[in-house]
């Protein structure tokens, strides 16, 4: 509703309304909060976009990808024989370390939303990384690999030193913060290349996030083959160098697409716009809300968000909408953005409400996922991997996973996803929830299988050793669901994240999908200290021991199918309660938003007489 079209006093008793006081005290604020120009999510028009420009921020991830999984995959290897961490620690420290590499993507896409814009963010976290992987080249170098060659299975380091630990820490955390921080914003501004008015590119723009995930695992197919093989053979130095290396073409690659991105402008502080919403909506609690057609929105196509498109009212959580709900004593006074809000800020703070109980739901998928990087390597580890007289590094069987990631793509996008799209009506196929539930799903199967392979693994111990003589290829199935899992939720997750979330937080918005992750991780660590505090009592060597033969991993594997189980039951609840996200695009919904403001206000203004 245009400022000069408000909602009328509440009291029968009250005094007529300073019209034109009132529209001076909007327009204001409206030329202090817009962006210039008043246009919508200004984008240079020199820049050009589209897939050209799209394909090097593909390069990006992929060789950025090598080099953190160039770490990452093999780190409970190098916790466990280089550091001398048992099983379960070094299973939490790695839970942990990946946990805080997804919540720095949270940091990232605050700043990037907020102040510093997608290019600088995604510069500057890239720049740490380089560093943080410099950093952890030369500490394993010159601390920690001792004697040289040391890290195999058969030939442990000496016990490292308090300095070469902590400036190993220091490393990884570093690797951790840049890849973290930039990752959501790199995915945000593949999306920016993309115009959502155009129907051909909003179709691009859904592909972009597949070819994102896809570009992903084709850089992690080169560490979790290649770097992991020479890694699991003692040359940790080599793989962390050639980490660094691809880091460093990463970051050059990154900046060489710099004339030809599009430009999207920082929106301003979101959590102080949300504040000020739920502060309005306080204060204002004991008043009626009014129609939606009598709320406050700023007048012209642009929001007061900077940056940013209106966004259109929605029903339910009515008690914001007392934020954007005008009293008498407002009406001559100027606007207090912590008393009186828009609909689109309100809206902004809605759809926040709206996505938690859905992004909550995929922690636990996340603890699944997280297992590939734990505890799927060592039960890998202590099964038969030769075949000839070559052992295959436990961490390579992620190429299952990777595989399974490629194929299944294709299969989504070339076969179901048209099937989908002619039995529902919808032209993306599968809707993100959708997709997101059916990941829970196979995501639990992929626990129950590997539950099933450790039972097959601990019947066929080999006596007096570590060893199972099952073949490690019986892990296939479980790493083929996880992949297969992971690209109807995490994929999923991107789509559903980022386009539901509004113009203003939208790199947040990619940021809950690796925040998910993190979080997946952290309780993931939670889970295996008091599952361990639990089952390793009176003697008892526990669930998951240094010895798995002594363990049950199994029982832990099946825990999580069952909680995953819950989980499912939980998501359908949400997804079925979730309310979308609508927007204003274009001139033609403009003018129709100006036709029906002049006809809200002439309503306005007779209840005005009226009461009056």
């Amino acid at each position: 509703m245009r400022p000069d079209q408000m909602a009328p006093p509440y009291s029968a008793s009250s005094n007529e309304v300073d019209e034109p006081k009132f529209q001076e005290n909007q327009q204001v604020r409206q030329e202090n909060d817009q962006s210039p120009g008043g246009e919508n999510c200004k984008i240079a028009e020199k820049k050009i976009g589209g897939w050209k420009v799209a394909t090097v921020l593909l390069v990006n991830q992929a060789l950025a990808t090598l080099a953190f999984f160039g770490v990452g995959v093999n780190l409970v290897m190098f916790l466990t024989r280089v550091l001398g961490q048992s099983n379960a620690e070094a299973a939490n420290n790695v839970s942990k370390w990946t946990g805080t590499v997804y919540a720095f993507s949270v940091i990232g896409a605050f700043l990037s939303d907020s102040y510093w814009g997608r290019f600088l963010t995604c510069s500057i976290f890239q720049l740490i990384f380089v560093v943080g992987l410099g950093l952890l080249s030369l500490s394993s170098w010159l601390f920690l690999i001792n004697p040289l060659g040391c890290g195999a299975e058969e030939k442990p380091c000496h016990a490292p030193s308090t300095l070469g630990v902590v400036t190993f820490y220091l490393s990884i955390y570093l690797v951790a913060f840049g890849y973290g921080g930039h990752q959501p914003t790199l995915a945000t501004l593949g999306s920016d290349q993309y115009d959502e008015k155009i129907p051909r590119q909003k179709k691009s723009k859904e592909a972009f996030f597949f070819y994102f995930y896809v570009a992903l695992n084709v850089g992690s197919l080169v560490s979790n083959t290649v770097l992991v093989y020479y890694e699991d053979t003692g040359n940790w130095t080599l793989g962390f160098g050639v980490s660094l290396a691809s880091a460093v073409i990463a970051f050059l690659s990154y900046l060489c697409g710099t004339p030809w991105y599009r430009y999207v402008k920082a929106s301003g502080n979101p959590v102080v716009r949300i504040a000020q919403v739920f502060m309005a909506a306080a204060k204002k609690w004991g008043i009626e809300s009014p129609g939606a057609e009598d709320l406050y929105e700023v007048e012209g196509p642009g929001s007061a968000i900077k940056g940013s498109r209106k966004i259109q009212h929605t029903d339910g959580l009515k008690f914001l909408d007392k934020a954007a709900t005008v009293t008498k004593e407002e009406v001559n006074e100027p606007i207090d953005p912590w008393r009186l809000c828009t609909v689109t800020q309100v809206e902004e703070a809605k759809s926040v409400l709206r996505m938690l109980p859905v992004w909550l739901c995929t922690i636990i998928y996340s603890i699944v996922f997280t297992q590939m990087a734990s505890l799927f390597v060592e039960q890998g580890d202590v099964m038969h991997a030769y075949i000839g007289d070559f052992k295959i590094p436990a961490a390579s069987m992620t190429v299952f996973d990777i595989f399974s990631v490629v194929i299944c793509t294709a299969f989504y996008r070339q076969i179901m996803a048209p099937i989908a799209g002619r039995l529902s009506g919808n032209p993306s196929g599968l809707t993100a929830l959708q997709r997101m539930g059916i990941g829970i799903i196979v995501g639990m199967l992929a626990m129950v299988a590997a539950g099933i392979t450790e039972i097959m693994r601990l019947r066929k111990v080999t006596p007096g050793t570590k060893y199972s003589s099952l073949s490690i290829f019986c892990q296939a199935p479980q790493y083929i669901l996880v992949g297969c899992s992971e690209i109807f939720m995490y994929v999923g997750q991107l789509d559903f994240f980022n386009g539901q979330a509004p113009d203003g937080i939208k790199s947040l918005g990619s940021s809950l999908c690796m925040a998910s992750i993190a979080l997946g991780n952290f309780v993931s660590s939670l889970l295996v200290t008091l599952v361990m505090a639990i089952t390793a009592r009176d003697g008892k060597p526990g669930w998951i021991p240094n010895n798995l033969n002594r363990g049950h991993l199994d029982r832990f594997y099946f825990l999580i199918a069952i909680l995953s189980a819950i989980d499912f039951v939980i998501y359908l609840f949400c997804a079925k309660w979730y309310k979308s996200i609508n927007v204003y695009e274009g001139e033609e919904d403009e003018a129709s938003i100006e036709l029906q403001g002049s006809e809200h206000g002439s309503a306005a203004a007779d209840r005005v007489i009226n009461r009056v």
